[in-house]
């Protein structure tokens, strides 16, 4: 079972290994050579993105009174996934009763989510062999863009997902004011639909990429400041 993301980032960021890593002395003693550190930063937060390949990018989880086990789906960048055996097919029949579509085996994305990702590892790695910063922000600032267009994708599937509704389905329930209810879980957080709490935060895939590009940040500042001190020896 996957464990929050927040569980997953506060135990990583307070975990002891962390800290030796950052205090062991090979790392110290590379942060010493700032430019030379920033290349390295930069390459790793590019290798970094292929664990999306094998680990679960977002995880979304349904808790009920009547599954003691909560249901849950994993999204990996090509495909869906159960989280514990046959919770997708539990998922799609209580998502008939309401007239919700099913959850499909196969999307566009998986085509094109792939590519995208081996692209910026592999731009990754050649910015970090050029070594310019300033290349390091330009790749940060695109993959930020593209994961802004992923999220934005991803709310506008879970939007169609959720209200998009069969006419003819065997439950109907209505808002206050008489309009259909929805059923779309939240793109992050928390959120209670009827008697469920639907749960979606990124998984260890996620957490990847987040960190992958909290280095790309870091290799920019190592080698901004590599660059501004070889200025200053130089004038």
């Amino acid at each position: 079972m996957q464990l929050p993301f927040k569980t997953l980032t506060s135990k990583f960021l307070s975990s002891e290994l962390l800290l030796k890593i950052l205090s062991s002395k090979p790392v110290l003693k590379m942060l010493e050579h700032k430019k030379t550190s920033s290349k390295i930063t930069m390459v790793i937060s590019g290798l970094l993105l292929l664990l999306l390949f094998v680990l679960p990018l977002w995880n979304i989880k349904l808790e009920a009174p009547q599954y003691p086990i909560p249901l849950g789906m994993d999204i990996y960048i090509h495909k869906f996934a159960d989280e514990e055996p046959h919770d997708i097919k539990n998922i799609n029949l209580l998502n008939h009763y309401v007239g919700m579509k099913e959850i499909p085996e196969f999307i566009p994305e998986f085509n094109i989510f792939p590519a995208v990702i081996i692209a910026m590892s592999i731009l990754a790695v050649i910015v970090g062999l050029i070594g310019k910063h300033k290349l390091f922000l330009a790749w940060l600032i695109l993959m930020a863009i593209l994961c802004t267009a992923g999220l934005v994708d991803f709310y506008m599937w879970e939007h169609d997902y959720g209200h998009n509704l069969n006419p003819h389905a065997i439950l109907k329930f209505t808002n206050p004011d008489g309009t259909p209810m929805g059923f779309q879980p939240p793109v992050f957080g928390t959120k209670h639909i009827l008697n469920f709490v639907a749960h979606s935060y990124p998984a260890s895939g996620g957490i990847a990429l987040f960190l992958s590009m909290i280095l790309a940040f870091a290799a920019y500042r190592l080698g901004f400041e590599g660059a501004r001190e070889e200025q200053s020896k130089s004038s």
